[in-house]
């Protein structure tokens, strides 16, 4: 058996299979506080074979260069992170080249080029802002559970308009686009409500990403933009990718792929 193992923040990722050249199975577990021989061995368990079984394990993300070159029978393969995720975005995306935005905790934006990966930019923004703030608003920590609130939700009703900001629409923005997040809530008499909340996040969170990562590839001379991460699994923040490609004409240059919570554990696993 070989595996892949992506030490994140908030969820351990792992891909597995018999053997390389085969497809792997993909599943995540909720990360330890430590990356060490235990987390590793836990991550392995969770696929419903014994750590003994694995011969070969790539691992990225979190502390993995603390872990040793080989665990019991097992030849342990460091994969650099930058690595990692531009190899997932690619091969997630069936594409030579783009610029891969993996949206996990935070945000990291990598130029990917036929073999050569480079950290572009990135944001501390990400899905443990989305999260966190949702537990300082909402008292809900939940990913799934604040998504569904922000899809019922309307974040006009806590954002300001351009249209009740300045009138109207500002270039290829329309009129409803919003011009300032949560700009609405200072003259508010009472608290809004939750779903509207979790929308304005939703938003808040998503246009920072998109527009961050329209400026990077504008800046790396990319034309495609893969985004990756788990952030990338709910509704609400997927919209609001694809919103702000309609404003910015990039509906044909944002790529938002299948399971694209797995991305960089993907692209370690394609290191075996």
């Amino acid at each position: 058996m070989i595996a892949a193992i992506d030490f994140g923040l908030t969820n351990t990722d792992i891909a597995y299979a018999p053997a390389a050249g085969e497809a792997p199975r993909t599943i995540f577990i909720t990360s330890e506080h430590k990356v060490d021989g235990h987390a590793f061995a836990h991550a392995l368990r969770a696929t419903g074979h014994s750590p003994a079984d694995f011969t070969r394990v790539a691992i990225t993300g979190g502390q993995h260069r603390r872990l040793p070159d080989a665990i019991g029978v097992a030849d342990v393969i460091k994969v650099n992170e930058v690595e990692a995720i531009g190899k997932g975005g690619l091969a997630l995306s069936n594409l030579d080249e783009a610029l891969v935005v993996s949206a996990g905790s935070g945000t990291a934006c990598v130029a990917a080029r036929r073999g050569a990966f480079a950290h572009a930019t990135g944001s501390a923004v990400g899905g443990g802002t989305f999260v966190g703030l949702a537990k300082l608003l909402l008292g809900v920590a939940d990913p799934q559970a604040i998504d569904v609130l922000a899809r019922a939700g309307d974040a006009n009703a806590v954002d300001t308009t351009l249209i009740e900001a300045v009138g109207g629409q500002i270039g290829k923005l329309p009129a409803d686009a919003n011009a300032v997040n949560f700009g609405k809530i200072e003259r508010m008499g009472t608290l809004p409500r939750r779903e509207d909340i979790a929308a304005g996040l939703a938003r808040m969170i998503g246009q920072t990403i998109a527009v961050i990562a329209i400026n990077a590839a504008r800046a790396e001379g990319l034309d495609k933009v893969v985004f990756i991460g788990r952030l990338m699994e709910l509704g609400s923040v997927r919209q609001t990718i694809l919103d702000v490609a309609r404003f910015y004409a990039m509906t044909d240059r944002f790529v938002l792929p299948p399971k694209p919570g797995f991305g960089t554990v993907i692209g370690a696993f394609s290191m075996l």
